[in-house]
Order: structure tokens, then sequence, then C-alpha cells
């Protein structure tokens, strides 16, 4: 090892500690054992440009153990990323470019959000078959527009997590080679050693998963590490774990300690951990000469890389120019204006169906539109209605397929297709049960925090599912979908609802989208679905601007509101009814149009959802009242429990005239 790698290596570390001691918060251990591996990925073998971090040709790095970010932002900064020694300084600090935990679109450089442990590893795992796929979509001998590989750093932590090893398993199943893990084995949990609760064989498990097993006995020497990594490059037919054993906060006096793990150093000890290092006790924050001239040299061999990229591409393009103009459309799709004026896409027969079944129907329909459009199920796609027909299925035997199979692995599931989404091209689905979220939760928030337009096709949503009883039917899902900031939920009343649904999806541009959709037939309401892009929309309207009362509801609840709006009609009650798809898209209209469809001066309100009542007494009001479900449902045909559970124009009715005589 050169003493220009110790002096980068040692650089990293002491600017992680620094930082974290400056912020008085924040974990040091991982950067101070971790950055010899950290370093010889990203000096040795990666392929990246701090100049253009989105550079279409770059290798993607992912810090599992998010924790450490103070390591990344190091590593970003050394290596000549836009991330200044001012903002190491202003680590975790409020308005900073340095948070807490890697935030994907807040720092330059951070490929992916990661810090709920595990997820990383899952999001590697995507990255790489977002890679194989758009591999065997745009490569042609002589030209590998598309030749990455994904790094993931872990830790203990990550490999304890369940949707790590959902995300292996498929991985080893994929043989995704160009996917290498490297696990930072220092055996150190917050609670302690890890012998407490973590004792199996970590390399029995890859090797069972069906991934290539290397190991590095010193963490510290970077050349045995780089060894391993070439030896991870080679292994084309399957992912590699490099396991390397390290010393959390090495070189400090807490090293090896539980410690040392999320707690800063202290004055004192971070001033012996840069004696122990050799380096200067007095300096802070401090990049010599030495290294600052490895960083711009590093800079122009990034650039040149790529450059010879353009270089390639512009051969390829004159080559092969129809491939070459779909990559840029895939790079760049924009949807809109061409399904916003597509009179197939929403035009519906009058036939009753299933909400999951019309999604079926867009899928291929959108399939066909949209070539860059991938997705599958958790091994429910004929329940799901996912399946893209004639587009194939991605496999180690052909990465083209558009049909991805996840296996039974809902949280792996949806931490892959957030990787998928962000890697660049492609536009993402996933799916399975609606009552599942709960194992999909952690994914799908980090979907809305990261502004990630993954589309997540959610059926059998609600009592609906009948004989399966309680343990499949959603009551508070919904509810907890619509909590999550910048998420999009969309629970159709028909096939035109269905349809507007599916538009708001895939032209999305900045947050998920969750589809929730039927087991049983609807009818189709009379009414043009771009409508309910709007969120909610009056369908039934009452002869006066302020009715005497309005009927709220969504999904195939609008159905039996909507009898129930021509009951009280038919009884000389002014009723309103409203379609209400979505709270998030209503929540985004303007103040006019809420109040034209939901005006302040009516207080009689009735809301109406097979789900719990929670979050609708917003537009229920004080005064209002709700027919939803606030206890779990039964086991039974699903026409006897909308009965038995008051989902009937005569109940809705006597509901509303409750509510008018209160």
């Amino acid at each position: 090892m050169s003493k220009l790698d110790t002096a980068c290596i040692n650089t990293i570390r002491i600017l992680a500690a620094e930082a974290v001691q400056s912020a008085n918060s924040g974990h040091p251990g991982l950067p101070l054992g971790a950055a010899p591996i950290a370093y010889s990925v990203w000096a040795k073998h990666m392929k990246h440009n701090p100049k253009n971090p989105n550079w279409a040709g770059r290798d993607r790095f992912v810090l599992s153990a998010g924790h450490g970010s103070a390591m990344l932002y190091s590593l970003l900064h050394v290596f000549g990323y836009n991330v200044s020694l001012e903002d190491l300084k202003n680590f975790r600090q409020f308005g900073s470019k340095t948070p807490g935990h890697p935030e994907f679109g807040h720092t330059e450089g951070v490929e992916i959000t990661t810090g709920p442990l595990g997820q990383g590893v899952a999001n590697g795992v995507g990255f790489a078959m977002a890679e194989r796929l758009m591999a065997s979509k745009f490569n042609k001998e002589g030209y590998n527009v598309v030749d990455n590989y994904t790094y993931v750093l872990s830790g203990d932590g990550c490999l304890m997590e369940g949707v790590a090893s959902e995300a292996a398993s498929l991985a080893g199943t994929l043989k995704l080679g160009r996917l290498i893990l490297l696990y930072d084995s220092n055996k150190i949990t917050i609670e302690g050693d890890t012998s407490i609760a973590f004792t199996e064989d970590v390399a029995k498990r890859f090797d069972a998963y069906g991934w290539q097993v290397l190991r590095v006995e010193d963490g510290n020497s970077a050349d045995d590490i780089s060894a391993a990594i070439e030896k991870a490059k080679a292994e084309t037919g399957m992912p590699s774990i490099i396991i390397v054993n390290t010393q959390i906060g090495y070189g400090s006096p807490k090293a090896g300690t539980s410690g040392v793990h999320g707690e800063p150093l202290g004055a004192e000890a971070l001033g012996k951990t840069k004696e122990y290092l050799g380096m200067c006790k007095d300096d802070c924050f401090n990049v010599t000469d030495e290294v600052a001239g490895f960083t711009k040299d590093f800079i122009q061999a990034g650039i040149k890389a790529e450059e010879a990229w353009n270089e390639m591409f512009k051969k390829y393009a004159a080559e092969f120019p129809g491939l070459a103009k779909e990559w840029e459309l895939w790079q760049n799709s924009n949807y809109e204006e061409l399904l916003l004026n597509d009179e197939n896409f929403w035009k519906f027969d009058s036939k009753p169906n299933a909400t999951r079944a019309i999604s079926g129907n867009l899928i291929n329909y959108l399939a066909g539109k949209l070539p860059n459009f991938v997705g599958g199920s958790a091994d429910l796609a004929p329940s799901n209605k996912t399946y893209m027909k004639d587009m194939g299925d991605f496999s180690a035997a052909d990465y083209s397929g558009r049909n991805l199979h996840f296996g039974v692995r809902e949280h792996g599931m949806a931490a892959i297709a957030n990787a998928m989404a962000i890697y660049g091209g492609l536009k993402t689905y996933c799916s399975t049960f609606f009552v599942f979220t709960d194992y999909m939760k952690g994914a799908m928030r980090l979907s809305a925090l990261m502004k990630n337009p993954v589309t997540y096709v959610m059926t059998h949503d609600s009592i609906g599912v009948g004989e399966d009883g309680p343990t499949h039917q959603p009551i508070e899902q919904l509810a907890s979908i619509r909590s999550i900031p910048n998420f999009v939920d969309f629970r159709p009343a028909d096939a035109n609802e269905t349809a507007a649904g599916w538009f708001t999806a895939v032209t999305s541009t900045s947050a998920p989208t969750c589809l929730v959709l039927t087991r049983q037939n609807l009818p189709v309401l009379d009414i043009d679905g771009k409508i309910a892009l709007k969120g909610a929309y009056t369908l039934l309207d009452s002869k006066n601007a302020a009715p005497q009362v309005i009927l709220i509801a969504s999904g195939s609840e609008v159905h039996a509101t909507l009898e129930a709006g021509k009951q009280l009609q038919a009884e000389g009650i002014d009723a309103r009814v409203v379609s209400m798809p979505s709270m998030a898209l209503f929540e985004k209209q303007s103040a006019e149009y809420k109040e034209s469809v939901l005006p302040s001066s009516v207080a009689n309100r009735v809301a109406v959802e097979a789900a719990t009542s929670f979050g609708w007494h917003k537009y229920a009001g004080l005064k209002g009242e709700t027919v939803t479900i606030d206890t779990f449902g039964a086991s039974g045909p699903a026409e006897l429990l909308f009965k038995h559970y008051g989902f009937t124009a005569e109940n809705i009715a006597a509901k509303a005239k409750a509510v008018i005589a209160k």
C-alpha cells in the first residue's frame, strides 16, 4: 500500500471523525474502520466523474450502512465532488448539504437514500438488475453503452435485516455478476458484541444464496481489498460478497467497542486518534497538498473516462441511430402528452369489471406505448393482474424480459424497485395485495422521501377480499399510505378513474403513486376519466351551490354512495355526491376548485370508505359522520360483508338524514 493511499485513507478517516465531533452527533466508528474499503473502491475500481455525478456510464456506490454518512461526505470531498470542507464542518446541521444520513437528490454523488439498515443491500440488487436489463437492450458488439458495476458497503446490522436477505436471495437466483457487496465485518453493534444476537456463518449463508464468497483478513490493507475486488469483478456468473475483517473505530482509544459506534470521540480521544494515524493533532479539517494533488489527478481521470464514453456513444449513434434515439427517449421520457391525447387509453365499455382487471388491461396497453415500462409482483401477478403479455421474463437466462419476478419478498421488492427507478431510463412498478404494504412501508416511505416515482399496484383493497378474512382485508392501510408526505394515494371507483390513476403514476416525476384496486367487479361510471386527475370531483350535483348534504366516497363504495345520493334527491333532499379517489391530488388543487367541490358553508357531510375512519374527519368535519370500519373485518362473501358493515345505499342515506337532523 503506497504512502499516498495511506494518506488519503487517513484523511478520510479524520475528516469524518472531525465532522462528527463538530456536530457533536454522529457515527465515527464505521468511517475509522471502513475507510480503506471505501477508498479501495473509489480510487482503484469505481468508474466515476466527480464533475458530472450523473454520468450515465458511471459505476454505482451504495452506503447501505448509512449511519456512516460522514465517511461518504469525506470521500466526496477528497475525490473532488461538490462537497466542501465547510460542508463537512456543517455536518448534521439544519439546511446543510451533509445531513445525518445520505439523501438522494440532496447531496451530489449520493446515489440513493440510505439509513434504515439493509435497504442499501436491496437497492444494490435493484441497480444491478437495472444495469443488466438496460445492457440487454442497448449493448451491441463493440459498444458497451451500459457497462457498470454496483458496489454496496454494508455492516453487520444491514445483514441482520430481513430486507437484505430477501434481496440477496434474489440476486443469487438472477446471477447478478456485476454486484459486489463489501461487508464491513467489525462484530460490533450499538448494544455490544454481535455474539449476543448474530452468530451465523455469513459466508455459508451467501454461498447458499449462490454468491461468490471472498475474504480479506486485514481490513487495513487496501492492496488486499483491491485484489479481492478484482476477483469479484472477474466472476461474471454470480454476485460477490467480500467479507472484510475490520475494527470499528480503528486508531481511536475506543477502538473495538460499541462506545465508538454512535457518539463523537471527544476532543481528547480525537487528538489521540490523529497521533496514532500519524497526523498533526492540532490541524482541523486539513487536506494536505499531497492528497489535494491526488484529487486533481483523479478529477482529470474521471473527465477523460466520461469523454471516452461520449466518443464511443457518438460512434454507436452513427451505427445504430434507432437505438441511440431510443436511449435518449428512455433517459428523458415524458409521456404526459402522449397519454393525455390518446383516446384509446381513456376509452372503456360499460361492462362491470374489477379495477385490478382494468389495471391489468392498462398495464398491457402501456407496455405497448412505453418501451421502458417494467415491473412485476411479489409472486402474485395472476391475482394482481400485473403481467405484461409477450414482454418476456427477466431472468438469469434472459435479462431483456420486462416482467420482473420478485418472489414472496415484499420489502425487498419495494427497495429493488426504488433503485431500478433511480438508476435511470426505466419506468418501474411493483405489486402485491394491499394489506402487505405493512411489509413494504420502510421502502415505500423512502420512495416518497426521494421523490422517486415508483408505481405501487396494490390489489384486494378492502373487505371485498371476502372469504380470506381479516388477515387479508386492509383496514388501516389507506390511512397509513395517506399519512406519508409526498405520496399519492389513488383508489379508483371504476375503469375511468383507474385510467386516471395510471396516468398520474406514469407521468409523475417527483412522487410515488399507490394504486389501490378491487378484487370485486364494479359498474362503469358515466364520466370522462380525466376529471379524476383532480383527486376529487362532483359526481352527482346538487340543485344548489350549497347543498343540504355532501356525500364523499372512494373506490367501490362510490357506487352505493351514488345510489344513496339519488335516493335523497328523490325524497327532496338536496344532496351532492363527490368521488374522491385521491386525497393527495385533491389537496394540490386550487382553493377555488376545492371550494367548488366541498363548499365550506356545508357542514352536513358523510364520508364513506370500507376502511378506518382515521383521516376522513378532515373532509367530514366536526358535524359530519362517516360510514367506515374501525374494527377488523371478517371471513365471508364480500356482498354479505359490505351489507353487514353498512355499505349500502339505504344505510348511507339514513346516515345523511341523521346528520341533517342534528
